[in-house]
């Protein structure tokens, strides 16, 4: 990872109190939460990308490309 950035929200002060009461790494909490967002978003977006191309590739005709295959190997 490279450098660090500062990121600010705000929470309820009962929130803040019950945080302190815990001993809670909020700074560890908001960074794999983070996380764990963006990868999900990561995934929602690859399987979009998947199935858009699954779309396409099924318009292809596969006997198209054997035929093509073979031809070319026959050069």
């Amino acid at each position: 990872m490279g450098g660090y950035v500062i990121v600010t929200g705000r929470i309820p002060k009962e929130l803040k109190e019950k945080i302190k009461k815990f001993g809670i790494n909020v700074n560890r909490v908001i960074r794999r939460a983070l996380e764990e967002e963006v990868r999900r978003r990561e995934m929602e977006l690859l399987e979009k990308s998947a199935s858009e191309a699954a779309k396409i590739l099924k318009k292809i005709d596969m006997n198209r490309i054997i035929r093509s295959i073979r031809e070319d190997r026959d050069f």
